[in-house]
């Protein structure tokens, strides 16, 4: 049974080697006893073999691909698809039909309010469907007098005016009934408040009993309804790298939920403003929801530029995913191998996968890590 011995750096001055007891077991095949194929130097991701020709090296390849720029950001509402639901009568809440994180759809029934608006409402209209009774009644009977002469005809259209001013108010107040949702042919001081759109709700702000509409105390804004169907993600890109950014640029969203799954947006807008503490300016990102995204969700945007770069290439076997972290082991002289972070990129024809950063091409790297990653997981 194999041993595996750590070399430990003391105080970056003296390298101290300390070395574990090693256990020799004998091997009846060979009659001798077993040697610790690897030592690891912990603190600098140097790892040591007996036998370096065990593992095979090649030298990394290249790519031309055009530049791109990874970014972190987080899912939004579309502002424009985010509509608050507002009781225009005032009045007490007294049933309540949807909640939080409900989805919902347009014209579906939210909640009720008794409001005497409604009351006010319906008697204004009352009133003025009896003025315009009597002044059409008044005109009427004016163009009678006038057509035999018992009138002037400046009496005649003052009784006019007064037919039009009283058709006037009469609409008027017809509209406020529609506007408060109140059916004129069935009054109530109960007034029911509906969906606008279609979509979930992403904020609630009155109970039951609680005060609604615009004149009481309270929330004027009963319900937030947002249209997740298209959402925003909103990222943050370093001052130096916004002229690698533009408006219609292509992107594509990868989320740390669904490892393997990309999507596609496009760039809506770029902010005038920087943030004086960090030097990032605010880059929205528009994209169709497929149903995975949810607000909040952090999620990592590849824009791809203009121009053209050269990257590496390495066999996909050759990187080490740990931590959420990608690594590749290069040669460090003599029998010691060194562990390098790098980041992926997409993976090329013949099982190799590009190095966006970490090597360069032509550098020399371990071919596959499943040999170093077994000895590792035996420490």
């Amino acid at each position: 049974m194999t041993k595996i011995r750590n070399l430990a750096v003391a105080g970056g001055l003296l390298a101290s080697l300390a070395l574990a007891a090693c256990e020799k077991k004998f091997d009846p095949a060979s009659g001798a006893a077993q040697t610790p194929p690897v030592e690891e130097v912990s603190n600098a991701g140097v790892v040591t073999v007996e036998h370096p020709n065990e593992f095979s090296v090649v030298a990394a390849g290249k790519v031309e691909a055009p530049h791109r720029l990874r970014v972190t950001g987080s899912v939004f509402p579309d502002i424009n698809q985010e509509i608050p639901v507002i009781s225009l009568a005032s009045g007490r809440v007294v049933d309540i039909r949807v909640t939080l994180d409900q989805s919902v759809s347009k014209g579906q029934l939210m909640m009720k309010v008794q409001s005497p608006d409604a009351i006010n409402a319906f008697d204004t209209y009352l009133k003025a469907a009896n003025d315009e009774l009597l002044a059409n009644k008044a005109y009427v009977r004016a163009k009678d007098l006038y057509a035999h002469g018992a009138i002037s005809q400046g009496m005649l259209e003052q009784a006019q005016d007064a037919e039009d001013d009283a058709k006037a108010d009469l609409d008027a107040a017809n509209r406020q009934l529609n506007t408060l949702g109140v059916d004129k042919n069935h009054p109530s001081d109960i007034v029911s408040v509906y969906a606008p759109i279609s979509g979930v709700i992403v904020a609630q702000n009155v109970t039951n009993a609680a005060a609604a509409g615009v004149t009481y105390s309270g929330s004027a804004t009963a319900f937030t309804i947002a249209n997740l169907s298209h959402v925003w993600v909103i990222c943050d890109v370093y001052e130096n790298d916004l002229p690698l950014v533009q408006v219609g640029q292509e992107a594509t969203l990868s989320l740390n939920a669904y490892p393997g799954k990309a999507l596609a947006g496009r760039v809506s807008d770029i902010g005038p403003v920087l943030d004086p503490t960090i030097r990032t300016a605010k880059v929205r990102i528009e994209v169709t929801n497929p149903g995975m995204l949810r607000l909040g969700m952090f999620v990592t945007a590849t824009l791809a530029g203009r121009t053209n770069e050269v990257h590496a290439t390495v066999p996909a076997d050759a990187i080490l995913h740990l931590h959420d972290q990608d690594w590749v082991y290069v040669p460090a002289g003599g029998n010691h191998f060194r562990r390098i972070a790098v980041q992926a990129g997409d993976m090329q024809s013949g099982g190799n996968q590009e190095i966006l950063s970490g090597i360069a091409p032509g550098q020399q790297v371990v071919k596959s890590v499943l040999q170093l990653e077994s000895v590792l997981e035996a420490q």
